[in-house]
């Protein structure tokens, strides 16, 4: 018996997507490319904002994706700036089913903790400890538990506080909507802290969240957390439960982050994203979004946002 998933095992898809508008010429070779490649594709422009987005289409292809194939198709647009997506089988012909995405510096602008560190008047050296633990220099378990030693004796308000001034990323709720519109599901995970994280998904029926918690004792944090911490590891064993307790194959996931903490998850997904990353992040990613727009992603997929 044939697989739903077999069906699509052939299809490829290659997006570009900018702010600016798509340079002709790299339009040009792009078609030509492709269609050396892969075949003579459909040719769609996702309607997403005020993006110029191109998605080239073959269900069936007359080839397989080689590493010289993907370097032609990629290095001309990234070298013009020009986001772009390679992408194969079903998660080319339907999209994903899944999409997790990290949440400081991703979902949201900034890191949650630097916000809770501007009330302790430790903000400073918490950005010092932060910068590191994405660079990878740091053990984050270790990085985590210095930050928030820092936080001691802050009043247990400020979390309603940091949730209402943080700045969601251009694009996110679109992205959600997409995903949504299409019976997909979004989930939120995130070295930051339930407390607040909580705050930002549930207005925006996000499906998922996994976050540090905070001890608080009389009003006050204790500069201490409790339960599991949220490292590498249990960010990739998120998205493992969460796409199996769907039934959502691993090929049509997508995991979105910006420093080392995430790259178990993006190492497990179908399709790895770098999202204004890190350069140790960029090396390993799939793609790569190098500006604040989450519903750049909604146009790679050659989806229209909703």
């Amino acid at each position: 018996m044939t697989s739903p998933h077999s069906i699509h095992s052939g299809a490829i898809r290659f997006s570009l997507t900018s702010e600016q508008p798509l340079p002709a010429g790299l339009v040009a070779h792009t078609i030509s490319s492709f269609t050396e490649a892969f075949g003579e594709p459909e040719v769609s422009h996702p309607i997403v904002g005020d993006l110029d987005s191109l998605s080239l289409f073959v269900a069936d292809s007359v080839s397989r994706v080689t590493g010289e194939m993907r370097a032609e198709l990629r290095g001309p647009a990234l070298a013009l700036a020009v986001d772009c997506a390679l992408t194969e089988g079903a998660l080319a012909a339907q999209g994903p089913r899944l999409v997790v995405t990290d949440v400081d510096s991703t979902f949201v602008r900034g890191e949650v903790i630097e916000m809770l560190a501007a009330a302790a008047g430790s903000e400073e050296m918490v950005r010092e400890i932060t910068s590191a633990a994405m660079r990878g220099e740091l053990d984050f378990a270790q990085s985590l538990e210095k930050r928030v030693a820092t936080l001691e004796g802050v009043p247990s308000r400020v979390f309603d506080d940091v949730a209402a001034i943080v700045p969601v990323t251009p694009g996110a709720d679109s992205l959600v909507a997409a995903l949504h519109a299409r019976g997909g599901y979004i989930g939120l995970v995130s070295g930051g802290f339930h407390e607040v994280v909580d705050q930002i998904a549930q207005p925006r029926g996000i499906d998922e969240v996994l976050a540090n918690r905070l001890m608080v004792a009389d009003g006050r944090l204790l500069g201490r957390t409790y339960g599991r911490i949220i490292d590498r590891q249990a960010k990739r064993e998120a998205l493992l439960q969460w796409s199996s307790v769907r039934g959502i194959p691993l090929d049509q996931t997508v995991a979105v982050g910006d420093g080392a903490n995430d790259l178990g998850m993006m190492e497990a997904a179908g399709l790895s994203v770098a999202f204004c990353a890190k350069p140790v992040v960029l090396e390993q990613a799939d793609a790569a979004i190098t500006t604040a727009r989450l519903d750049k992603l909604v146009a790679l997929f050659g989806w229209n946002a909703q």
